[in-house]
């Protein structure tokens, strides 16, 4: 045979092996109840559970108490402004600070508005007039309400006095153009609800994909490693004879094969379904995502080093999902963090995977535009596909060896 030929057929045997390695993982991974749990079950579940538990999208209606020392007009008429605000309900006037912090106590408010006796006076004289707001700082969501309510608040009664001010003056040109020289307005570009779903369910959604996927691969790994315990080294459900790439890009395009849909109903489904942002086109965001399957497919599987038993995945990965979730910029962001844990979130595709798409899906974005990301996720691709290569092998000659050994042990007893 000339060499030509034997080239050809050797890249005929490649694939030939890569198919019956895919072929066996689908079966494998279709006759799993765990598998099928990570990878059909959670990605289905966990984006809907999640989204309905943080809808409505903002709090509304808190229940304040207050405290009205002044009991004038005007804290009569700051008042009923703060109730009037979407984020406030004014729930009880108290006779003192005393009864405000029982009540606050008891879970019944959440927010004390206390107003000085100078409030009216201050504000007749022209100098600052002081209003006191103590708050429940046991969720953040509710401080970002009442701040929002206060600060609209604020500057509504900054600019009625100022008003006032300058029509007593009989400047009424100056009056009839607006009480503020600068006003504020506030666009919230990529979540216009200003909605905790809209701010975090888009990332949410990038850290399942990744955990679900590495769940499942592991979950695999820890499984075949106890196959071959049990058959000297060797694990009968794999095809024999196929090589170390074909083995591990056969597994991964069975995982890539099953998280196609998946993503699809991810990131376009599930906003449709609870209208969240998803402005971005979606041929932009599915090649942004392709990548970041295959790493996350190629990292499961390195992680298999880790798994002797199928329960391991347990053990070593749930713990890490919320690491990862801070560790994706969504609670604090990634320039703030230190140089460690800036390289640890380096590493992950899902830290790459929720800056690209949350750019792409709420702020339309193109995939030129989050080419970093995109280049970075590819990276990951290419080194986890080393890794996983390295762990494969490394699994099947340790498990020969172990496998020796034992028998060994037992020819000695």
């Amino acid at each position: 045979m000339s060499p030509d030929m034997n080239i050809f057929k050797k890249i005929a045997d490649w694939f030939i092996g890569l198919g019956r390695v895919f072929r066996n993982e689908l079966r494998l991974m279709t006759h799993d109840p765990a598998v099928l749990l990570f990878f059909l079950a959670l990605p289905l579940a966990y984006p809907v559970v999640y989204t309905l538990i943080y809808n409505p999208e903002v709090v509304r209606e808190i229940p304040v108490a207050v405290v009205d020392n002044s009991r004038t007009a005007a804290s009569r008429d700051f008042v009923r402004k703060a109730d009037a605000s979407p984020s406030v309900q004014i729930y009880s006037y108290c006779s003192d600070m005393a009864e405000a912090k029982a009540q606050m106590a008891e879970g019944k408010v959440f927010g004390i508005m206390q107003i000085p006796g100078s409030y009216s006076r201050n504000l007749g004289l022209g100098v600052p007039a002081h209003v006191e707001f103590y708050c429940d700082m046991s969720l953040l969501i509710r401080y970002r309400a009442f701040v929002s309510a206060l600060s609209d608040l604020q500057l509504e009664v900054i600019s009625e006095v100022t008003g006032e001010k300058i029509d007593a003056t009989g400047l009424e040109s100056l009056a009839d153009a607006g009480a503020m020289p600068v006003k504020s307005e506030s666009n919230f570009l990529g979540d216009t609800e200003q909605g905790f779903a809209s701010f975090v369910i888009p990332g949410i959604v990038i850290l399942i994909l990744q955990q679900s996927i590495i769940l499942g691969m592991t979950v695999l790994g820890g499984t075949s490693r106890e196959r071959r315990r049990r058959n000297g080294g060797i694990d009968p459900q794999e095809p024999s004879g196929v090589g170390v790439l074909a083995t591990v890009w056969g597994k991964t395009l069975a995982c890539t094969l099953i998280y196609v849909p998946m993503t699809i109903y991810i990131t376009r489904f599930i906003p449709e379904m609870f209208n969240l942002p998803h402005y971005g086109e979606a041929r932009d965001y599915l090649l942004f995502l392709m990548p970041l399957v295959l790493s996350s497919a190629f990292l499961g599987q390195t992680l298999c080093v880790f798994m002797k038993e199928r329960e391991s995945a347990f053990i070593v990965i749930v713990f890490t999902s919320v690491v990862f979730l801070f560790l994706s910029g969504l609670t604090w962001p990634r320039y703030a963090m230190n140089s460690l844990w800036t390289w640890v979130g380096n590493c992950t595709p899902a830290v790459w995977g929720v800056e690209g798409f949350i750019r792409i899906n709420s702020n339309s974005a193109t995939l030129f535009e989050v080419k970093t990301a995109y280049t970075a996720l590819w990276i990951l691709t290419g080194v986890y596909m080393l890794t996983a290569c390295w762990a494969t092998k490394y699994i099947d000659v340790r498990s020969r060896l172990d496998a020796g050994l034992t028998q060994q042990r037992i020819g000695r007893n």
